[in-house]
């Protein structure tokens, strides 16, 4: 019988630290945007998809920049489904990722599952980590959820044993998505229903992508003769499959540089990946058509990727490849989900031999015909008609508890979404505000000893903001959902008339420097942030300097202003606001990157230099930035070290 229990993986583990408590008005920092020479070559429902709304900001969610990179044993809690073939290892608060697929009668574990929790800055709103499934829902890249926690409950599965269900709601684009997992007695194959609703009264963008890792030492195989390219040159090209200039590409380790390869799967081909070791032996993920598209991404063998795989585990750890699957060919790509209904799919993890080498169509053919022979594909069509009518199915017992944000919104449209109930319970302190403006009209201000939290940017509550007593904080708030839905001259007038009477000035000079940035006004800019971070260390009581919170809000906006200030060429008042830093925020090592660029900037190169040769670690460089390796161009002629080499691409591209 299957079964369905609480453990508690421990790990060495980074701890996650605060998020940054500014709200992220600046364009996204997005790497997945392609050259405009590669649109006309596409096909038309790809240029149509990659041109369907694609993320221009992060709002409302928050960045999450706060860890480190210092890790110590920490008990993680996991949910474990298990039958007599397969024990899968879920973790409920950081994204429902499945951390381990072991296959009991080979005892080999079928996933790349990391040895240590290492956050690192690929997510799109920051903190992410690498091995295991993750389930990447709302736009292009990895989702805000990968280190959140879901809702998890028991359900009934459709075979009448014990179904596992994680459930959010996805806050980008409004929308609640559903995976239940469940492992039929004495399969070997994992079985997933996803199911994405739409219960607006207005279509809205879609995306998934089930990301798995896997060793990188293996053979990808997917039924397609030819694939879309896709580097962080930003280049978008059809290649063939397997071999591009003159190399295999299915095999990870003969790429040089990262990069993606989004198959071409043929309509009636079956929907399947697989990645083999040399001996035959790995993983094969299929599902219904519905979910078409298949990729493989790999780090490459260069300087850069090397240093990647390294930083997202421990030096000595076998490196690890992804291969996914999507709703469309790529991930540069939406698709619309019209409104009031919903989209759903079915897929299967499991084990799979065949032999990895040899000719590409002999290799093809026999894998699937092992894949058949294992789980017919008409099974798996079976299984998810199977499945449908449990989706409903109420939950049972309550395993894990995400974020009350689903809550809210169920609370404020009165809508209905069976089995996948957003129950009041689950509101914290973070909607507690946003709950009192829906009941009562009235948005209550944050006490004078902790920052505002975060702003709802959707139309409605941009429409109960409007209607609200125009306090300071509502109009610090309306200014930002202004700015979201790209309102910015109106964004700019509610700052500056919430400015006239505010006590604590820093969040709306912050936002108002932001706006100046964005509009090419560079100087009133720096006035702006040298202003916000004297008031706000004029208000930050002694009592709040050891709160995280502050100490949060202090370093991010003390980041800002010093970017601004310097690009302004005020180096005397950039380094002003340097020694107001914290000493604990001084010595991370993005703040001693910061403090290197400043001694550059005030003509102190050796002192410059002499930052790089102690050695720092940027725990929240950015996936593709190049920060580092431009600074040190200017500080030396000599290459790059090899610890901050992390460039994804060919020098010159």
């Amino acid at each position: 019988m299957t079964t369905i229990r609480r453990e508690v993986l421990t790990l060495p583990a980074a701890p996650p630290g605060p998020d940054n408590p500014l709200p992220p008005l600046r364009p996204l920092d997005e790497a997945h945007r392609i050259d405009d020479r590669d649109r006309a070559g596409l096909p038309r429902d790809m240029a149509r998809q990659i041109d369907y709304e694609p993320l221009r900001s992060l709002l409302p969610a928050q960045v999450r920049d706060g860890y480190g990179r210092g890790r110590e044993p920490r008990g993680l809690d996991a949910l474990v489904i298990e039958n007599d073939r397969l024990r899968v290892t879920v973790l409920p608060a950081l994204g429902g990722r499945i951390a381990s697929l072991h296959h009991k009668p080979t005892d080999r574990e079928l996933l790349y599952a990391n040895p240590v929790l290492q956050p690192a800055n690929f997510a799109l709103n920051g903190a992410w980590f690498s091995g295991g499934i993750e389930w990447n829902i709302g736009a292009t890249g990895h989702t805000t959820l990968s280190c959140s926690p879901v809702h998890a409950a028991r359900v009934p599965a459709p075979d009448g044993g014990r179904m596992l269900r994680l459930w959010e709601w996805e806050r980008l684009r409004d929308l609640p998505f559903q995976v239940d997992l469940w492992l039929p007695e004495g399969s070997d194959f994992l079985y997933v229903g996803a199911r994405i609703r739409n219960p607006h009264e207005r279509p809205a963008p879609t995306y998934w992508w089930s990301n798995i890792a896997v060793p990188e030492d293996r053979r990808v195989l997917a039924p397609a003769d030819e694939a879309w390219h896709f580097g962080y040159e930003r280049r978008l090209r059809r290649v063939p499959v397997p071999e591009y200039d003159g190399v295999d590409r299915t095999y990870p380790l003969n790429s040089t540089y990262a990069a993606d390869y989004f198959y071409e799967v043929p309509d009636d081909r079956r929907r399947w990946i697989a990645a083999l070791d040399d001996d035959g032996h790995g993983l094969v993920q299929t599902s219904t058509d519905l979910l078409r598209g298949r990729k493989l991404f790999v780090w490459g063998t260069g300087p850069g990727g090397r240093r990647w795989q390294e930083w997202l585990t421990e030096p000595g750890t076998g490196g690890y490849c992804e291969i996914q699957a999507g709703l469309v060919r790529t991930q540069l790509e939406h698709v619309k989900l019209e409104a009031e209904s919903e989209v759903s799919w079915l897929e299967a993890y499991g084990p799979l031999d065949a032999r990895p080498d040899g000719d590409w169509h002999t290799v093809l053919r026999r894998a699937e015909d092992r894949l058949e022979a294992a789980l017919p594909r008409a099974d798996v069509d079976a299984a998810y008609d199977a499945w449908r009518p449990c989706a409903d199915t109420e939950p049972g017992e309550r395993l894990a508890t995400g974020s009350g944000w689903g809550a809210l919104e169920v609370l404020r449209a009165g809508w209905k979404l069976p089995g996948t109930p957003f129950a009041e319970d689950t509101l914290g302190a973070e909607q507690r505000p946003w709950l009192h403006l829906l009941r009562t009209g009235s948005l209550p201000a944050p006490r004078h000893d902790e920052p505002p939290g975060g702003t709802l940017v959707a139309r409605p509550w941009r429409d109960m903001l409007e209607t609200t007593a125009a306090t300071p904080s509502a109009e610090y708030h309306l200014g930002v959902a202004q700015w979201h839905g790209d309102d910015r001259a109106q964004a700019v007038r509610s700052w500056e008339r919430g400015l006239k009477s505010a006590t604590d000035r820093w969040p709306l000079l912050r936002c108002l420097a932001v706006a100046d940035q964005e509009d090419g006004h560079g100087e009133r800019a720096a006035d702006r942030y040298a202003e916000a971070f004297d008031d706000l260390c004029a208000r930050r009581s002694d009592a709040a300097k050891g709160d995280d919170g502050w100490a949060a809000v202090t370093a991010s906006l003390g980041r800002e202003a010093i970017g601004a200030l310097l690009a302004a060429g005020r180096t005397a008042d950039a380094r002003a606001v340097w020694e107001r830093l914290d000493p604990e925020t001084a010595a991370r090592g993005r703040y001693r990157l910061i403090e290197a660029g400043l001694l550059a900037a005030e003509g102190r190169r050796e002192d410059a230099r002499a930052v790089f040769d102690e050695g720092f670690e940027v725990a929240d460089l950015r996936e593709g930035a190049d920060g580092i390796g431009l600074l040190w161009a200017r500080l030396d002629d000599a290459p790059l070290p090899a610890r901050y080499d992390f460039r994804m691409w060919p020098d010159g591209e």
